[in-house]
C-alpha cells in the first residue's frame, strides 16, 4: 500500500492551495481517508476525514468553512481543498487511510493504518 501526497508549497495568507494524495496498492472505495497535518514543535492533528462513498466528511473546527475534502474512487485519489489559508495552516499535510474507522474515531491518528509521507505547506504572512 502507498499513499503519495502531493501540491505542497509556499502561499501567501489568504490564498489557496490543493493537495493531492494518490494511493495503489489498496481498493480504494474501500477505505475510509483523512488528511492530517503537523506543525514544527507540535504533535500531529486531525484536519479532515472522508468516508467511503464521499458522502459524508468530518473537519477540525480550526478548518471547518475554509477547506473541503473530497475523493476520486475512479483515480484513487483524495483531495484537500484549501481556501483563506493562515500562517497558522503552515505544516507538513500527511493523508491516512484505513478500512474502518468509526464516526467518532475519526481525528485519532491510531485509528488509520496507513500513512503518506506528507506535503509541506508553508503560509507567509
Amino acid at each position: 500500500v502507498q499513499l503519495q501526497a502531493s501540491g505542497g508549497g509556499l502561499v501567501q495568507a489568504g490564498g489557496s492551495l490543493t493537495v493531492t494524495c494518490a494511493t495503489s496498492g489498496l481498493t480504494f472505495n474501500y477505505y475510509v481517508m483523512a488528511w492530517f497535518r503537523q506543525a514544527p514543535g507540535k504533535e500531529r492533528e486531525f484536519v479532515a476525514a472522508i468516508n467511503r462513498s464521499g458522502s459524508i466528511t468530518y473537519y477540525a473546527d480550526s478548518v471547518k468553512g475554509r477547506f473541503t475534502i473530497s475523493r476520486d474512487n475512479a483515480k484513487n485519489t483524495v483531495y484537500l481543498q484549501m481556501n483563506s489559508l493562515k500562517p497558522m495552516d503552515t505544516a507538513v499535510y500527511y493523508c491516512a487511510a484505513d478500512l474502518s474507522v468509526s464516526p467518532t474515531n475519526t481525528q485519532a491518528t491510531n485509528a488509520y493504518r496507513y500513512w503518506g509521507q506528507g506535503t509541506l505547506v508553508t503560509v507567509s504572512s
